[in-house]
């Protein structure tokens, strides 16, 4: 007797299908963008009707590292929550409609913007560049749009949590609410320098804008955006890789542990991205370099957790010697090799973050392609590769097709194309920044000397696998576009990890939030409280605006 899917319900599917098809579409578009931009680094390509180098890099920067990002991870959220705490209520499912169509017009405004050539300011968009106020607008709606999200799935936990009381929440909706918290509460900087700041700055309502107080508040929000993009890889890794190749969860304590760790210190470290800027003390910045590297034992907990679920599955299945379990994992089936690709390359970009958040060593790599390399490694390769990965069950599961065998081969063959793609280009891009070959930098900047030269076999490198990547692009729209409208009907698993029989019980005061969110707001409040206030007394005279960097 075939045994029966848990899915989730229809109407819930098409809000999730609904951000997917955001992001994948971003992917696109931003893909594009990424390609012209390794194409002119090269020197080999001059753009034409007179398109920006600076409009690309920030097209390429907001629509994948923020809104493919932030599209994707709500809508896998979303189908979690429905999956594991049960089918939305009507008035959540509304709220996430809601929350949607405002992340989605912002997304669109603040497009046109940087497409139309206003908005050329970077992801980043450090002033004293400034943009159309559009642009601005359009990132505060993208914001919002994800707070009335991240409000509809904590209503969703809770009703859930009230219907079983004295029960731990599912893991992964548990895990869904930390990653929502940490947004909620990491966003609140960009958006106070965005509505406080940057908006009446370029309405002209104010002359001036305190540049360090900006980029403080920028990077409260832009080191935690790398954890919210991270925890939705590590969700699929601790819940879904365990169900994919037959194993059990290792430890359902382990896993809720290791993201509370995330949640205290991934916020109060953002001064580590400003190690070289005046007008901090170093004392904080030392302390918010400790903090940073705090967050290292969080993910060695993961990684000891992955690999001791792999043994554990090896083991049962007949594996004895210290790595006889590699040859029992499931290599063919794309589900489980795609993200794997990803946790290996995790492995030297967690050690180039590690060098990025050291002092010492940060003023080796300040600045330099090697940053935009690591970022490459991370994002691009660890997460991209798991949503890749993930994609491949949850798109088909959503519209009721199959992910078939020449999808999997193919999908295969995209996961290939794309690791020596990224080996190519981030690993060009790492070699050149240690000889001091600037970040964000087109051929044209490089001047003519002897040095920038040396530099020219590095850019064709990464022209080379930039091509190979947006190669990888295209097969995976492929794939997702089959998998949305054309793959044969059928039953598509959403799976869902099961912990060990002999783990021990998860103890109940994980559900404590009222006690996690008091000491992630003392850590906030220890590492920024003084230098703020610093930064407040001592401002210098404010910085006049420069549109775009064109």
């Amino acid at each position: 007797m075939r045994e029966t899917i848990a899915k989730v319900d229809k109407k819930d599917a098409k809000l999730a299908l609904a951000h997917m098809i955001v992001a994948f579409t971003a992917l696109f578009l931003g893909g594009i963008c990424g390609l012209l931009q390794v194409l002119v680094r090269s020197g080999k390509m001059e753009l034409p009707a007179g398109i920006g180098y600076y409009q690309l890099l920030t097209a390429h920067g907001v629509l994948l590292a923020l809104i493919l990002t932030t599209f994707f991870i709500i809508g896998f959220q979303f189908a979690g929550m429905s999956r594991t705490a049960g089918t939305l209520s009507d008035k959540t499912r509304l709220a996430g409609w809601i929350g949607f169509w405002t992340m989605t017009i912002g997304t669109a405004i603040t497009t046109f913007y940087i497409l139309t050539g206003e908005a050329s300011v970077l992801y980043t968009f450090y002033a004293p560049l400034q943009a159309h106020v559009g642009f601005y607008i359009g990132l505060a709606l993208v914001v919002v749009g994800s707070w009335i999200a991240g409000f509809a799935m904590f209503v969703h936990y809770a009703k859930w949590k009230k219907q079983h009381p004295g029960q731990n929440g599912p893991l992964l909706s548990f895990m869904i609410v930390v990653n929502m918290a940490l947004w909620l509460i990491a966003s609140l900087g960009v958006a106070a320098t965005v509505l406080l700041q940057f908006i009446p700055w370029s309405l002209g309502w104010t002359e001036n804008i305190n540049v360090l107080v900006s980029r403080t508040l920028f990077w409260y929000f832009g080191h935690p955006l790398v954890y919210f993009w991270l925890l939705p890889a590590y969700m699929i890794w601790y819940v879904v890789i365990p169900k994919v190749i037959g194993g059990k969860i290792f430890s359902d304590s382990l896993a809720r542990m290791s993201f509370i760790l995330f949640l205290f210190f991934s916020v109060p470290v953002g001064f580590h991205h400003q190690l070289t800027e005046p007008g901090i003390d170093p004392f904080w910045k030392y302390i918010q370099v400790v903090l940073t590297l705090m967050v290292v034992i969080p993910s060695l907990m993961t990684a000891f957790s992955m690999f001791a679920m792999f043994e554990r599955f090896g083991r049962s299945k007949g594996a004895s010697s210290l790595f006889g379990w590699l040859r029992f994992l499931p290599w063919k089936d794309a589900r489980f090799l795609v993200p794997f690709i990803g946790m290996i390359a995790f492995i030297p970009g967690g050690a180039g973050g590690i060098i990025n958040a050291s002092h010492q060593l940060n003023q080796v790599v300040h600045n330099t392609i090697w940053v935009t390399g690591h970022f490459h490694l991370t994002i691009a390769t660890t997460v991209i590769l798991t949503f890749f990965g993930a994609a491949y069950w949850l798109i088909p599961h959503l519209t009721g097709r199959t992910f078939t065998n020449q999808l999997n081969q193919l999908a295969i063959v995209q996961a290939v194309v794309w690791s020596i793609g990224m080996l190519i280009m981030s690993g060009a891009m790492h070699w050149a920044g240690l000889y001091g070959a600037p970040r964000r930098s087109s051929f044209s900047l490089y001047g003519n000397s002897s040095q920038a030269a040396d530099w020219i076999p590095y850019q064709i490198a990464q022209a080379v696998g930039g091509t190979m990547l947006f190669l990888g692009i295209l097969l995976v729209l492929y794939i997702v576009v089959q998998l949305l409208w054309f793959a044969p009907k059928g039953d598509e698993e959403f799976p869902i990890g099961e912990t060990e029989e002999h783990a021990e019980k998860t103890p109940l005061f994980f559900d404590k939030w009222w006690l996690w969110i008091i000491i992630v707001v003392v850590l906030i409040l220890l590492a920024y409280t003084i230098p703020f206030a610093h930064m407040i007394e001592q401002a210098p005279p404010g910085s006049p605006g420069y549109r775009n960097l064109c």
